[in-house]
């Protein structure tokens, strides 16, 4: 029995561990300002090939 509260540990240390990558992500996301966000997709607009763009 023993070793089910092991497999309990690791699964709870995992949700834990998926929980901070998340956060970290989204508070990088959150970072930006709409008119950050607006360069960056104009940005990319200008880059992309004429074919691709509205697509």
């Amino acid at each position: 029995m023993r070793w089910w509260k092991t497999v309990g540990l690791a699964g709870l240390v995992g949700v834990a561990a998926t929980g901070v990558v998340i956060a970290r992500q989204e508070r990088r996301r959150r970072a930006y300002t709409p008119e950050e966000i607006r360069e960056r997709l104009h940005a990319r607009l200008d880059d992309a090939p004429a074919g691709e763009a509205g697509g």
